[in-house]
This record gives C-alpha cells, sequence and structure tokens, in this order.
C-alpha cells in the first residue's frame, strides 16, 4: 500500500508541473467500447465489434447493421463463455468472417511458437464464417477431407495456428473469394476460388517451400505472378519474380525484379494497369524510400520516372478502386508520414475527404468504406489526443456517429506530438516521435523523461492514438515521451533498416542513448529523471541499458523482453523466409552475458500465455540481477504477447509501471 501511495503522489509531482490530470489507468484498461468497424465490399452492411463495459476479461459482442435500414438496431451475438470474439471483417453476399480465441495449455508437439517449452500455455484461434441474421457460425473455408489420415499432433498444431485465411476478395465477383488453406500433408498453403453461398472450392495454386503466388486478378482470380526462392553461391538464396505471359501462358522469369534475399529489397507487385498491362511495383530497388512504380513485364523494364515518390517517406500503398465505377484505377496513394497521410485522385473521393478534414481540424480522417455511389462512407477518426472514432456520412450531407474506441478521455489530458530527428553519434540521422505533457513549452522546467523504443525491431512507430495507451498515461503524468526510430527500425529507409543488422545491444542501443542526449541538450528533459521503457524488442532494449555502462537512465522498465539472445537463436520464427532474413541479424550484446555489470532499478514483466518472448527471458535476467541492483519480476496470468489484452491485463501492467516509475525509479541514486 505504502508503494502506491508513494508512486502516486510522485507522479501526481510530476503531472503538476505542467498543470496535467492524469488520465485514470481505470480509462486505459477497459474493453474498447468499439472496434473492427468495415463496411461490406457491396455496401449493405456494416459489422463491428462492441465491448462489455464491466468485463475483466476481453468479452464482446457482434454487431451488424443493414446499412438500407439504419434506423433499426443492429443485430448482435455475443462472444461465448470461453470463445471470445477479437476480430470482425465484412465480405459480401450477407456473410463476414469473425476471428474468435479461447485460452488453450497442453504440449505443442514441435509446432508453433513455445514449442520448445514444455507444457505451454496459449491461445486457440479460429476463424468463423457467417450471414448477417448471425443464423449459425462455421469454422471458415474449412475441408473436411484433409483431415484423413492426420495424426493428433498435427490435428492440434492446425487448430492453434489456423489452417485457413483469407487472401482476395474479389471485389465485383457477388459469391467468390481467394482463400488459402493448410495442406496437412505438406504443411504448404493451397490456394483456392471459394464460394460463399455453396462452399465450393475451384483449385488455383499449390504452393511449394520455395514458390507462392503473388498477385491475383482481382476480376476473376487468376494468378498472375508468383515469387520463387532459389539457392545461390555461398549459402544465399535469390528472390525471383515470375510474371504470367497471357499469350503462351506461361509464367516469365523477371530479371528487373530479381534481388538477392539478403539484399532485402522491396518489391511487391500490388496491381496491373488494364489499359497498358504494366504492373503497379511498390519498391526501393531506385530509391532509399519505396516508390510506387510501372513495370512493362514484356520489355522487363521500369518506366523512367516513379508513378508516385516522395522525398522524406515511403510510399505504404496505392488504391485501387473496389466499385464498379472505379474499378481497378488508381484512385488514390498513402504516404507513410509520421502518420499515415493519403491523397485521394478520384474526384468525389477528394472531395469527400476534403471535406471531412474540414469538418474535424487536426484530427487523421481515413475513409475505411464507400458505396459506388458515394452516399454511403464508412470513416475514422483519430489524433494522438483522441482515441479511434468511427462514423458514416450519409448523402455527402448527414454524419452519423457510430462511436469511439474508448470514451471518458479527456484530450486535454494530452499534450503536443511532434515528428523529430537527431543525430547518432555516428552521425546517422535518426527520425523520432516525440509527445509533451500538456501545457509545456519551450524554456518550461525541464520534465522527467521516458526513452520508449518500439517492438520489432523491424517496424516503426506512427503518430496518432498509442494503441497500448503507453504514451497517453505517460504524458498525463508530466513525462516527456520520445520514441527513436533507431537503426533496424524498418520502413524508414533502407539505409536505416540495414544498418541495424547485428547490432543488437551495441549502435541499435547507442541510437536510444543518443536520444535522451538530445532531450536534455533541447532543455526538454531533466537529465536526472531519464528512464527507459519498451515492451518485446523494447524490452530488450531496456534490459540491455541495465547493463550497459555509463547508462542515462535512472531506471529500466522491460515488457515482455528477449534477454538471452543465445538462446534465441535462429529458432524464433515459424516462417523458413523470416529465419534467413532476419535470423543472421539477430546478434551484438547478449543482456544475460552482462548481468553482472547491472547498474540501474529495473522493473520486468512477461505475460503467462506469451510464447513469443517465453517467461524465462525475464525471469533469468531478474534472478542474475536482482542482488545486484533493486529488480522486480511480475508474470501476468493468461497475458499473451500481443494485443488484445484482457482489462485486467492493462490494469495490473500499468499498475506496476506507475508504482515502479514513482517508487525505485524516484528513489534511484545518480547511476554515475
Amino acid at each position: 500500500m505504502y508503494t502506491r501511495i508513494f508512486a502516486a503522489l510522485a507522479l501526481l509531482a510530476a503531472a503538476t508541473m505542467v498543470g496535467a490530470e492524469p488520465i485514470p489507468i481505470e480509462q486505459l484498461a477497459r474493453m474498447p467500447s468499439l472496434q473492427s468497424v468495415s463496411m461490406s465490399s457491396d455496401g449493405k452492411h456494416l459489422i463491428a465489434l462492441a465491448g462489455k463495459p464491466d468485463a475483466e476479461e476481453f468479452d464482446t459482442v457482434l454487431a451488424t447493421w443493414d446499412l438500407e435500414k439504419l434506423d433499426r438496431a443492429p443485430k448482435t451475438t455475443a462472444s461465448g463463455d470461453r470463445m471470445k470474439f477479437i476480430n470482425a471483417i465484412a465480405l459480401k453476399a450477407g456473410h463476414f468472417l469473425v476471428v474468435a480465441r479461447q485460452e488453450w495449455t497442453g504440449e505443442l508437439a514441435g509446432c508453433g511458437e513455445g514449442r520448445s517449452t514444455g507444457s505451454t500455455k496459449t491461445f486457440v484461434t479460429k476463424i468463423y464464417l457467417s450471414d448477417v441474421e448471425h443464423s449459425k457460425f462455421e469454422v471458415a473455408f474449412a475441408d473436411k477431407s484433409r483431415d484423413i489420415g492426420i495424426s493428433e499432433n498435427t490435428r492440434r498444431c492446425l487448430e492453434l495456428a489456423g489452417s485457413a485465411r483469407l487472401v482476395e476478395p474479389l471485389p465485383l465477383d457477388p459469391d467468390r473469394v481467394i482463400i488459402a488453406q493448410l495442406d496437412t500433408a505438406r504443411f504448404r498453403d493451397t490456394y483456392y476460388r471459394y464460394n460463399l453461398r455453396t462452399h465450393e472450392s475451384e483449385l488455383l495454386f499449390r504452393a511449394t517451400g520455395r514458390s507462392s503466388p503473388g498477385l491475383f486478378d482481382p476480376r476473376t482470380g487468376d494468378v498472375l505472378t508468383r515469387t520463387q526462392l532459389e539457392p545461390i553461391e555461398g549459402g544465399e538464396y535469390e528472390q525471383r519474380i515470375l510474371i504470367l505471359d497471357a499469350e503462351s501462358g506461361e509464367f516469365e522469369i523477371q530479371p528487373a525484379l530479381t534481388t538477392r534475399l539478403a539484399d532485402r529489397y522491396t518489391v511487391e507487385i500490388v496491381g496491373r494497369d488494364e489499359e497498358s498491362g504494366k504492373f503497379y511495383v511498390l519498391t526501393d530497388l531506385k530509391s532509399d524510400h519505396v516508390q510506387a512504380m510501372l513495370y512493362d513485364a514484356k520489355a522487363k523494364t521500369f518506366d523512367p520516372e516513379p508513378l508516385v515518390t516522395h522525398p522524406q517517406f515511403s510510399i505504404g500503398r496505392l488504391l485501387l478502386g473496389t466499385r464498379k465505377s472505379d474499378f481497378n484505377q488508381v484512385i488514390g496513394f498513402t504516404v507513410n508520414a509520421a502518420s499515415p497521410q493519403t491523397t485521394w485522385l478520384e474526384p468525389r473521393l477528394r472531395a469527400i475527404a476534403e471535406g471531412l478534414k474540414k469538418g474535424y481540424p487536426g484530427m487523421d480522417v481515413a475513409i475505411l468504406g464507400y458505396t459506388d455511389a458515394r452516399d454511403r462512407v464508412l470513416f475514422s477518426t483519430e489524433s494522438n489526443r483522441h482515441p479511434p472514432a468511427y462514423h458514416l456520412l450519409l448523402d455527402g450531407k448527414q454524419v452519423k456517429a457510430l462511436g469511439a474506441e474508448r470514451t471518458g478521455i479527456d484530450p486535454n489530458s494530452i499534450g503536443e506530438q511532434r515528428w523529430v530527428s537527431y543525430k547518432a553519434r555516428d552521425g546517422l540521422k535518426i527520425p523520432a516521435l516525440l509527445d509533451l505533457p500538456p501545457g509545456w513549452k519551450k524554456g518550461d522546467a525541464a520534465l522527467p523523461a521516458v526513452i520508449h523504443p518500439h517492438g520489432g525491431p523491424w517496424a516503426r512507430d506512427f503518430g496518432g492514438w498509442d494503441a497500448p495507451g503507453w504514451v497517453p498515461f505517460l504524458t498525463s503524468r508530466g513525462y516527456a515521451v520520445l520514441r527513436p526510430q533507431y537503426r533496424g527500425s524498418s520502413g524508414l529507409g533502407r539505409a536505416l533498416w540495414l544498418a541495424g543488422d547485428a547490432e543488437w545491444g551495441q549502435k541499435m542501443q547507442d541510437d536510444k542513448d543518443d536520444g535522451a542526449a538530445w532531450l536534455v541538450a533541447q532543455g526538454i528533459a531533466d537529465p536526472q529523471r531519464l528512464h527507459i521503457f519498451g515492451y518485446s524488442y523494447g524490452g530488450f532494449a531496456a534490459a540491455a541499458a541495465a547493463v550497459r555502462p555509463h547508462s542515462p537512465y535512472r531506471c529500466a522498465i522491460a515488457g515482455a523482453p528477449v534477454t538471452d539472445l543465445a538462446r534465441l537463436g535462429v529458432s524464433w520464427s515459424e516462417n523458413r523466409v523470416q529465419r534467413i532474413l532476419q535470423g543472421r541479424t539477430v546478434t551484438g550484446m547478449d543482456p544475460m552475458k552482462h548481468t553482472g555489470q547491472a547498474n540501474i532499478p529495473i522493473l520486468l514483466y512477461v505475460g503467462d500465455r506469451d510464447v513469443r518472448t517465453p517467461a524465462f527471458h525475464a525471469r533469468d535476467y531478474y534472478r542474475a540481477v536482482k542482488g545486484r541492483v533493486p529488480a522486480r519480476f511480475e508474470l501476468i496470468p493468461d497475458m499473451p504477447h500481443s494485443l488484445p489484452w484482457y482489462p485486467r491485463h492493462h490494469r495490473q501492467t500499468l499498475e506496476l509501471i506507475e508504482d515502479f516509475l514513482g517508487g525505485p525509479c524516484a528513489a534511484a541514486t545518480d547511476p554515475d
């Protein structure tokens, strides 16, 4: 009790300096009120998940609306006692997919994440197909014949990992979609055209360990491109892209699209221009950042100039029309800036988007679905101060609010967000997101600050609302939060990405420390009140910070960390390509080999159903450092690695962070 009181007083003091009202933990912990909102491709129905407000577990209700009868209440079905809905997707022909999961404990029998840890706590995840009347829920795309002759262990693997998925919605086809089913005899995907009404399947492609389909024709579902891996000298692999020649019916290798796998070029064929026959390719072959280019498969060359490019950020998507009036035309593109920024090229959608931006100033507005007549448009709004909210624009005039993911969050408790950059000690430019407490301005007293590296590490942060709630939790309590896009981050240029190879705990770690130094130099952070908190790879960074000499931090908080690189090895991914690509890069300073140098307090926590970063990483590290520095380890019951978490998971972990920042962190002596 005294620890909690001490923590609350310390954090209240930090928040009071800038006039912030701390967001109550309960507001960030409760079930999302609305999520997984989508519109069917025919524009007739809407689907979403609503959260039960007082649930301790992840408990949801499935809701579907008839958009022709919006005055009527939605059709609803509650999750079962054990199997809980966690995601939903509207399809067409009156059908939708819903993803559900339940807790499961047992032997993994050599498959899946966590297979080497003996009896494992994890989750069974299933995809169900249903209709707008919720008349029945069937396991989606099930093929009963493939169960014949497989072992009980194999069946268990399939139940845990899932054996089918949606690949291509074929929006103009009234009944059919493209799906992939796992062939249990070969553990390879087989691709089919699947009829939602009759459940009949038509074979399209059988994948192998080296060959997989790429682009499907969005009109017919035919395979237009495929990717093939071929071994070359020195134990390396070459990634070859083959494109179907319509005249010969054969797939032809495209030398201009062939790359060494280890070079990690992005080469993604995302569509085809039906008029010219050229292909739309997202690639960084011609630039450090991904550009959108046109590629001529017959001439085997790119057009000389990119279709879309940006001087600072990558092109994230080309938006191709999915309705009859604009089908397969480029109607817009998205730039992966600080937050994804969409430019609409189609005149009617551009006008709608511009009007919505004027109506919601300071918000990121995203069009999520629309009818061919544009008389019904589903869109979302959010910012770093406002959780995502969902709306319907009707007839271009009336806006019907559907609801927000989280309610009761006071935006005045959350401050400014900026996209910044600083130079690392070796001169490399490091982009970063900076979040400040409300009311703080340059010249005010320096703040307590948290360096908050993202997970992955092959990932990046985007601006807007922080889904786990960590950033608004901290800034509303008076902390500045810097999220460095350290070397090894992906999506911000190939040079920055490759610079992280084999630099875990070394140059990648320098980038975080240099971000802390930049905060101090800018007058934002008090050097005596710097902390580091991360989750997953970010947890590794926190564990590494606690054993590096001359740490700039008063304490470290490591959520779901990897701490033992020797035990991580190259066996951490089920995906063969991922192991080839990333496995060799996961090396550097191993925190478990340096626990004798621990020099700052550290909190470590992990869920007991986390099979991605099993608990032994955090527990073994804790046992090695607990006699040297103030240390705490917490195993969170039933918590998996990734969202969604139960409300009690959010509550327990946020309370742990609050207690540690207000207790051992506040009491820590100068690390020097």
